[in-house]
């Protein structure tokens, strides 16, 4: 058996879902019908993003729940055209109540990319790699 390689659904836990809910749906995430008020699920074009209470998650995993940390050790990454189009997402995410982390810069690799988090801490890069193209539909396009 193998594991087909996509990823259907990113679950967040969060401290408050009716909160972390606004702030998405202020970025201009459309939330579902499916969502009720312990879970929020948002379509992500191909993909879908849950919220869920950040206690709720770890007992659903049987694991016991901890305070969130500064860094998590991932971050979610929405890559775009542009460098212009990365300063125009992370201004518009800073307005909409995201917490600067990194402002958009030039990086090592080649590319132009910043850093923003939720209110609860999770990490979003917003990037723009000129080595890697992105379909009309904004999905990242790797080489075979």
């Amino acid at each position: 058996m193998t594991l087909s390689p996509r990823i259907t659904m990113i679950t967040l836990g969060v401290a408050d879902v009716a909160a972390s809910t606004g702030f998405y749906q202020k970025l201009g995430f459309k939330r579902s019908s499916a969502s009720n008020d312990s879970v929020t699920f948002f379509h992500m074009n191909g993909t879908v993003l849950g919220l869920f209470g950040r206690d709720a998650l770890a007992a659903d995993a049987g694991l016991e729940p901890t305070a969130a940390q500064p860094f998590e050790g991932m971050a979610l990454a929405h890559n775009l055209g542009s460098r212009e189009e990365v300063d125009a997402a992370w201004n518009f995410a800073v307005a909409c109540g995201a917490r600067p982390v990194k402002k958009p810069h030039e990086v090592f690799w080649g590319g132009y990319s910043g850093y923003f988090a939720d209110p609860d801490g999770h990490l979003w890069e917003l990037a723009h790699n000129p080595f890697m193209a992105l379909s009309e539909d904004g999905h990242m396009t790797l080489p075979a």
